[in-house]
C-alpha cells in the first residue's frame, strides 16, 4: 500500500513537471515570436531620414530626392542668399548640404570626387551691392551652376549675362526676377501664403477694422507678392477690412526724417545747428513706433517676413507698458500675423503675442535648388517654378506631428 501510494504520488509529481515545463515553454515561445514582431515592425518601419517633412510637402516630388542624377566628380555648385547667418538662412543651407551628401552617397562620390557646395550671403541683411560682391567672387571661380536669392530684382543682369555667356546655369530660390535665362525659380507660393494670410486676419477681426502692413523691402518679387497678394484678398473678399498704410521697411528714411524735424521742433533747435537731431540719429524700431502712433485706431498688422516681425512685436510689447493707457490697451489687442518660423517666433506664438504664422520650408527650398542645379548641369531640364510649400501655424495646432516636423 506504502509502494502504490509513493507511486500515485511520484507520477502526480512528474505530471507536474511536465505541465510546468510545458508552460515555461509556451511562454519562451510566445515571447519569441513576440520579439519577431517587434523586429518584424521596426523592418516595416524604417526611421524617417532628417528633414523627410519638409522634403514631402515640395512639388513637383521629383525635386525631393537625388534619383536619377548624375554628375561629374568634383563638380562646383554655389548658393547665394540674401543673408548669411540667421535661422532661415542658415536652415537653407542645412537643405543644401543635404542634398549634396546624399548626391555623394548615391554616386558614390569620396575625398576629391566629392560634389562640393558653398553656401554664401551677404552680412548685412538684404544688402544688394553686397550680394552683387559676392556673385562676381563666385562666377569668377567658374562654379558648375549657381543658386542665388535675388533681394533687387531689378539687379543682377549683367552677371547672368556673364554665367550665361560661360554656360554656367542660374537657378533662382526664395525670391525671383524677370530675367529670362534663369533655370528655375525654387520658392514660396508667395501668392497663395499671403492670401492665407489675409484670410486669418480678416477671421480674427471678425471681418471689420484697419491694420497696417510692414513689407521688408519694396525691391524683391517676394515682397511685391506677398503685399499684393494680402491687399487684393482683403478687397476681394473682405471689403470691411482697410489697410491704414503699406510700410516699406527700407523706406523708413523718410519717417526717420520726420521724427528729427519733430524733436529739433520741440528743442527749438535750428535744423542746421550742429547739435540738430538727424535723421540717421534713429532706428527702424522709431520709425515703426512713429507709424503705429499716427494710427491709434488700427487693429491688425500683417508682417511679411522675420525681420518685419520681430521689429512690430519689439515695438508692440514695448506699447503694452506704455503710462498711456489707451495706447497699452490698443497694443494689448492688436492681433497680428506674421511671415517665417524661427525659435523667437515660436515663443512670441506660444505667448499669445502673435495670432500665427506663415511658416516656409527654407530646408526644402535649399534641397530643392540644389537638385535644380544638378539637373540643369546634366541637361535634364527644370520646371520653371518648383513650389517649396509653407504651413500655417498656430498655437494650437504647432505640436501636431506634421506641423511640427517642418518647423525651425
Amino acid at each position: 500500500m506504502q509502494r502504490r501510494r509513493k507511486s500515485i504520488i511520484g507520477l502526480a509529481c512528474l505530471m507536474s513537471a511536465m505541465l510546468l515545463f510545458s508552460s515555461c515553454g509556451k511562454e519562451a515561445e510566445e515571447e519569441k515570436q513576440d520579439t519577431q514582431t517587434q523586429a518584424d515592425t521596426e523592418k516595416e518601419e524604417p526611421k524617417e531620414k532628417e528633414g523627410q517633412g519638409n522634403l514631402n510637402i515640395i512639388s513637383p516630388q521629383a525635386y525631393s530626392n537625388v534619383d536619377g542624377l548624375t554628375l561629374e566628380p568634383g563638380t562646383y555648385i554655389s548658393l547665394i542668399g540674401k543673408e548669411a547667418g540667421t535661422e532661415y538662412w542658415k536652415m537653407v543651407e542645412k537643405g543644401a548640404k543635404q542634398a549634396v551628401s546624399e548626391l555623394n552617397s548615391a554616386l558614390g562620390y569620396k575625398g576629391e570626387d566629392k560634389i562640393k557646395l558653398n553656401y554664401s550671403g551677404p552680412s548685412e541683411s538684404e544688402s544688394v551691392d553686397e550680394q552683387i560682391n559676392i556673385l562676381d567672387e563666385e562666377l569668377a571661380r567658374y562654379p558648375n551652376a549657381v543658386g542665388i536669392a535675388i533681394i533687387d530684382s531689378n539687379a543682377c543682369s549683367v552677371q547672368f549675362d556673364l554665367a550665361t555667356e560661360n554656360g554656367i546655369p542660374i537657378v533662382a530660390f526664395d525670391s525671383g526676377s524677370d530675367y529670362q535665362g534663369l533655370q528655375s525659380l525654387c520658392a514660396t507660393n508667395n501668392t497663395e501664403a499671403a492670401q492665407t494670410a489675409a484670410v486669418n486676419l480678416a477671421t480674427a477681426l471678425d471681418n471689420k477694422g484697419k491694420v497696417l502692413v510692414f513689407v521688408h523691402d519694396s525691391k524683391s518679387t517676394t515682397a511685391r507678392e506677398r503685399q499684393s497678394g494680402f491687399a487684393d484678398t482683403l478687397a476681394k473678399d473682405y471689403p470691411e477690412v482697410e489697410i491704414a498704410e503699406v510700410v516699406y521697411l527700407d523706406n523708413l528714411e523718410d519717417v526717420k526724417g520726420l521724427l528729427a524735424e519733430k524733436k529739433n521742433q520741440e528743442a527749438k533747435i535750428n535744423p542746421e545747428d550742429e547739435k540738430a537731431a538727424q535723421k540717421e540719429d534713429f532706428t527702424d524700431e522709431q520709425a515703426i513706433q512713429y507709424i503705429l502712433e499716427q494710427h491709434p485706431d488700427v487693429t491688425g498688422c500683417f508682417t511679411t517676413n522675420v525681420d518685419a516681425t520681430q521689429k512690430v512685436l519689439s515695438i508692440v510689447n514695448e506699447m503694452k507698458q506704455s503710462k498711456d493707457t489707451k495706447q497699452a490697451e490698443a497694443a494689448k489687442n492688436l492681433k497680428i500675423i506674421g511671415f517665417d518660423g524661427g525659435e523667437k517666433q515660436m515663443e512670441a506664438l506660444e505667448n499669445g503675442e502673435l495670432e500665427g504664422l506663415v511658416v516656409q520650408n527654407p530646408y526644402g527650398m535649399g534641397y530643392a535648388t540644389v537638385i535644380a542645379c544638378a539637373r540643369s548641369i546634366a541637361n535634364q531640364g527644370n520646371e520653371a517654378v518648383v513650389d517649396t510649400g509653407y504651413v500655417w501655424v498656430t498655437k494650437d495646432n504647432m505640436e501636431d506631428k506634421n506641423i511640427s516636423r517642418i518647423l525651425y
